[in-house]
């Protein structure tokens, strides 16, 4: 089969590779439509610890089963070969303690399909029969393909908290922070802030209403603190994981106010812990999704709550390095990159 392979910083190429046999209690996926995630971009230039060369990136994605391994349907019986679907890519021990708690994304045994193993910038894909959904008929595998950000993002907005009565501010308006605005609009947020450097991006945000702010036009904290009679916002969701957006938004949020990161740019950053401190500022990680937060996605997208395909750009798999690098200099209006065969 084709994939695409990352061989190193800013290397990717389509190669011919052998076609992946599923285990027993997994089954075989044609890709038919793969997103580029931003943590890839972090992957691709070699920031990231996580993914090693020559890897098969790709955990966004849907498909078309054309295989079963032969006990995939005593784990999901349900399951069929030419039936539509989509994978949670995190493979985690299901009697691990994260597990038993409802978090099997913090199992300290996880594994990530596209990191710890071949992912889906391939013709085909191996998933566990456990973590493959069927997609309901009028759900195009395009949408379906954003399940996994979906659910991140619905996972950032119910840790945040948010309800009617708050203001909330997201720095960054990539496709996580534009998901998540539209998960702070569904919840009925009083006032909705949101930052970003790229012009393009800011007129995405634009489009459902919210303030937009250019960091480079205007200073956010102030902008806020005008805007919200000197208290700040009660949320601020960083989907950027830079210094400056992370420091950011702990300048901005109201006093006994609530900071989530989610953005995974910088590995470490220098914050403001007396402020922290003597505002009683709660900051609160958010990592992927558990399995609610996938079928929750999963559903929002079915009932068709997320608006987004006006900003989709589809790319055939040949050309992934050359979008990869279209996403880390000007992407143009465009929220999310999907590859296909």
């Amino acid at each position: 089969m084709q994939a695409l392979v990352w061989e190193g910083p800013r290397q990717m190429h389509l190669r011919e590779v052998s076609d992946p046999q599923p285990a027993a209690d997994e089954v075989l996926i044609r890709t038919a439509f793969s997103g580029i995630c931003g943590s890839e971009l972090g992957g691709y230039l070699g920031h990231n610890s996580l993914r090693k060369p020559p890897l098969i990136m790709g955990h966004e994605f849907s498909g078309e089963i054309v295989a079963l391994g032969e006990q995939a349907t005593a784990v999901r019986p349900e399951l069929a070969v030419g039936q539509r679907v989509t994978v949670n890519p995190i493979i985690a021990n299901p009697l691990s303690r994260a597990s038993l708690k409802g978090r099997p994304n913090l199992s300290r045994d996880r594994r990530i399909i596209g990191i710890h193993r071949p992912g889906s910038y391939a013709d085909y894909v191996t998933a566990p029969a456990a973590n493959v959904y069927v997609l309901p008929e009028h759900l195009s595998l395009e949408l379906a393909a954003l399940t996994e950000p979906m659910g991140c993002a619905l996972r950032a907005a119910r840790l945040a908290g948010i309800t009617a009565t708050d203001r909330v501010l997201i720095t960054g308006l990539g496709p996580i922070g534009l998901l998540i605005l539209q998960v702070a609009k569904a919840t009925g947020a009083r006032t909705i802030f949101a930052s970003d450097l790229d012009p393009d991006r800011r007129a995405i945000g634009a489009h459902f209403g919210v303030r937009v702010i250019d960091p480079r036009a205007e200073n956010v904290v102030e902008v806020i603190q005008a805007e919200t009679g000197g208290e700040g916002v009660d949320v601020a969701i960083d989907a950027v994981g830079a210094d400056a957006t992370r420091r950011e938004c702990i300048a901005a949020v109201a006093w006994g106010g609530k900071v989530i990161f989610t953005g995974l740019h910088a590995e470490e950053s220098p914050i403001q812990a007396n402020l922290v401190i003597r505002s009683e500022i709660t900051i609160q990680g958010s990592f992927a999704y558990t399995p609610i937060d996938f079928e929750d996605a999963l559903t929002w997208l079915a009932d068709g709550r997320l608006e987004i395909e006006p900003w989709l750009l589809k790319a055939p798999l040949a050309q992934g390095g050359a979008m990869f690098e279209r996403l880390l200099d000007r992407p143009g209006r465009v929220a999310k990159i999907l590859l296909h065969g």
